[in-house]
């Protein structure tokens, strides 16, 4: 049997012990009626008879009048003494027409106080989700089928997070999870799921890439050191997993550690072919670093436009929110596929800044060699200042975004102004 069917099962046996919580006192009170009408029959029948006895004594001359009226009083006394009100009450019309008006009106009420207040649909998808599990994980983690949709995702996100509320200590349904999560762009559930998945395996290289990928994302300086001991880790057993080398080389770019994020790239560059769809990136990133190392060396390449996808962005602060900026804020510029992957395409990151400020986004500050401007058709721009250095939204972040912008026709400077402040990660 089905978990649904078992649902409707569970209904349907609370909706028949109300029912007979309803109907059954009328049925019995049709029964106590019936008793009650035939013992007062009986006591009825004996004071006729008791009276009937006494007329015949007083026709007899047996007793005085005087006694006889008093014997009277005395027998009608008994009576209505024996005989309570509610006992000479007669049971008026059908009972059952009383228990199925109760039971129709038990149901009347029940079905509107579901309609308004029940989640039969949240309900229908929590259980359709537990059992698709199996097929979603198959076109998630064999690539079998279509990909899942992002209503599917939060679906197969759903029935791993009750099937381990079953069974908590299943590693790759951790992982599994936190994959899931980081496709939604739910950072805080991916790194729970990580955590979780870590306790259980605390060598597991994907484990451990995918929680470095996470804190990355993140962007704070304890997170990138934590994924920075992550990686170490993984490359200690597995010297040449390019997934390890990639992320670390993003960190130390993040971190302007130039020699090292250039050796990182140059590792990475070396384990691909020309024709890798990666390869020209990485090779821009390494141009880039060099630049970096030694600008006089390339001073003459300053005018020329960064190669593949550009956009020159323009941040301004509205004036209603200024003072609330934060000391020692860090500003974010990103740029995000308008409906596509929830990671950033691009990002610059500054903590010296004064608004007005205008920034360039290219193809080089990806945070992916597969995730990048050029790969997209339409990109959404955000500005966000963060107190604390991360690049998740956090309550008390300023932010502003652009429309969605359309790289083959993008304008030749994006204007953004921050405008709000965000009360909860849900604004």
């Amino acid at each position: 049997m089905s978990a649904m069917m078992q649902m409707w099962g569970m209904f349907a046996l609370l909706s028949i012990l109300a029912a007979l919580f309803v109907v059954v006192p009328f049925l019995r009170r049709e029964k106590v009626i019936a008793v009650d009408s035939d013992a007062n029959a009986e006591r009825i029948a004996i004071y006729q008879q008791r009276l009937d006895d006494l007329e015949q004594e007083f026709a007899d001359k047996k007793i005085e009048q005087t006694a006889y009226n008093e014997s009277i009083v005395e027998l009608k006394r008994r009576l209505l003494n024996e005989l309570s009100p509610e006992k000479q009450l007669n049971a008026r019309g059908n009972n059952r027409i009383f228990a199925l008006t109760g039971l129709a009106f038990l149901v009347a009420v029940s079905a509107v106080f579901y309609g308004f207040t029940g989640s039969q649909k949240q309900i229908e998808d929590w259980y359709t989700a537990i059992d698709r599990l199996p097929e979603f994980g198959e076109r998630a983690v064999l690539q079998q089928g279509e990909p899942l949709s992002q209503n599917e995702l939060q679906a197969f996100a759903l029935g791993l997070r009750t099937k381990l509320a079953e069974s908590g200590d299943d590693a790759v349904a951790w992982m599994l999870l936190g994959r899931v999560a980081m496709s939604l762009g739910d950072n805080d559930m991916a790194k729970q799921a990580f955590e979780k998945a870590l306790v259980i395996q605390p060598d597991n290289n994907n484990v451990l890439v995918n929680f470095s990928q996470v804190l990355l994302i993140e962007g704070t300086e304890p997170s990138m050191n934590r994924a920075a001991r992550m990686l170490s880790k993984v490359l200690q057993s597995d010297p040449s997993n390019m997934d390890a080398i990639s992320l670390l080389a993003l960190i130390a770019y993040e971190r302007q550690d130039w020699e090292e994020a250039k050796a990182a790239f140059e590792v990475l560059q070396s384990s691909m072919t020309q024709d890798d769809p990666r390869y020209a990136m990485i090779s821009e990133r390494i141009h880039d670093i060099e630049h970096k190392i030694n600008p006089d060396a390339h001073a003459h390449e300053e005018n020329q436009a960064p190669a593949g996808a550009s956009l020159t962005v323009s941040v301004s602060l509205n004036d209603s929110i200024s003072s609330q900026l934060p000391d020692n804020a860090t500003l974010f510029i990103f740029a995000k596929a308008h409906n596509g992957p929830p990671m950033p395409l691009a990002v610059n990151k500054l903590k010296q800044f004064q608004f007005p400020i205008t920034v360039t986004l290219d193809d080089s500050m990806a945070m992916m060699p597969d995730l990048k401007l050029s790969n997209f058709e339409k990109v959404e721009i955000t500005a966000r200042v963060s107190s604390d250095e991360a690049v998740t939204v956090q309550a008390g972040d300023l932010e502003g975004q652009s429309d969605v912008i359309a790289l083959d026709n993008a304008p030749s400077i994006v204007r953004i102004e921050i405008s709000r402040v965000i009360t909860s990660t849900g604004s």
